[in-house]
């Protein structure tokens, strides 16, 4: 029982170290073309994005609840057992994530835990929910990034046109305020999307360990996730800032506020509407590539874009194959599995 008890603290603290990596992997998303266009210094935009992330991580918990439901259960198996399956799946999580922020891979947290989830089901026998992953990852995954294109292509081109006749010199510095709410609205987005999902799985993890039962998520729960992806974007993420905000193409004020304010109406309507943890980071650098193009379609470069496309393929599987490793060694490990 002390063993037990151990493990569903070791697994929650690791949850929010998770949540902590999610949060300076992912600042990038929310602040990098403000930060590119000087429409707010990073210090500025750093301090900003922490406070509403934590905001916005208060605002719901419908899609914890979807990341808590993909595993079906954990009948059959001890509570050391099933606490190991989700340390496990966190640990593939956390490891993907830190790869792909020391090479300034903007990939997707949020895939990377999904990834690990349905990594160490398959390798501990424990039943995917594949409906929901189909339903509310699979489909959301190829939705998000699509909307996101279209939808910056098609307002910038709406921006382009009413303001057709002004002075370039005023329209950029009017958007250039203007980005402050887009880039406010997108860190609010953020911490709506992605502090949920560590939500869902420290639910899992007190499920698995006998501490709670129910659907409901823990007032102390939603506290500590917001607060650990807040800190976590304080500490910052300029390696993947300088790949969003420049290296896709050097933005302006108008095409950063495009971006960001269609990539923050994808988070809100997948989040609120669909309760789907769709990838913030697919999401923002899709708008981006979508804003971008309004200038020529050769203005994007490409070739940083398929490097940033593979990343997104293969974070599901890569995570799933180090959750799964992850799995097996813990199993060895952890004794009453």
């Amino acid at each position: 029982m002390e063993l037990t008890l151990a493990l569903v603290i070791t697994t929650v603290a690791i949850a929010l170290i998770f949540d902590f990596t999610n949060g300076f992997h992912d600042a990038a998303n929310a602040i990098a073309t403000s930060v590119s266009t000087r429409a707010l210094t990073p210090r500025v935009a750093l301090a900003m994005a922490a406070v509403l992330n934590f905001v916005g991580a208060l605002l719901g918990v419908e899609v914890a609840k979807t990341i808590k439901d993909i595993l079906k259960g954990f009948d059959g198996l001890t509570a050391n057992h099933a606490l190991t399956v989700v340390l496990s799946a966190l640990v593939g999580a956390i490891v993907w994530n830190l790869i792909t922020w020391y090479f300034g891979i903007p990939s997707s947290s949020s895939h990377a835990l999904i990834g690990g989830l349905i990594g160490v089901g398959l390798a501990a026998g424990v039943s995917v929910d594949w409906d929901k992953v189909i339903d509310k990852v699979a489909i959301p995954m190829l939705m998000s990034p699509a909307m996101g294109f279209i939808g910056a292509f098609l307002l910038m081109l709406a921006i382009m046109w009413i303001f057709r006749r002004a002075n370039p010199h005023s329209v950029n510095r009017g958007f250039r305020h203007a980005q402050t709410v887009s880039a406010a609205a997108m860190s609010l987005g953020h911490g709506l999307q992605d502090a949920q999902k560590t939500m869902g799985v420290i639910v899992l993890a007190l499920i698995a360990g006998g501490e709670h039962t129910g659907d409901d998520i823990p007032l102390w729960v939603i506290f500590a996730a917001a607060g650990a992806i807040s800190l976590g974007t304080l500490s910052g993420g300029a390696r993947i800032m300088r790949t969003m905000g420049r290296r896709i193409i050097a933005l302006d004020p108008p095409r950063g506020f495009a971006a960001e304010t269609t990539a923050s109406i994808v988070l809100y309507g997948m989040a609120i509407g669909l309760h789907a943890p769709v990838s913030t980071t697919h999401t923002i650098t899709s708008a981006i590539m979508g804003a971008g193009a309004t200038k020529r379609f050769s203005a994007v470069r490409w070739g940083v874009a398929r490097g940033i496309i593979l990343a997104w393929v293969i974070t599901i599987p890569a995570a799933a194959a180090v959750g799964g490793v992850c799995y097996f060694l813990l199993q060895f490990v952890i004794p009453g599995n």
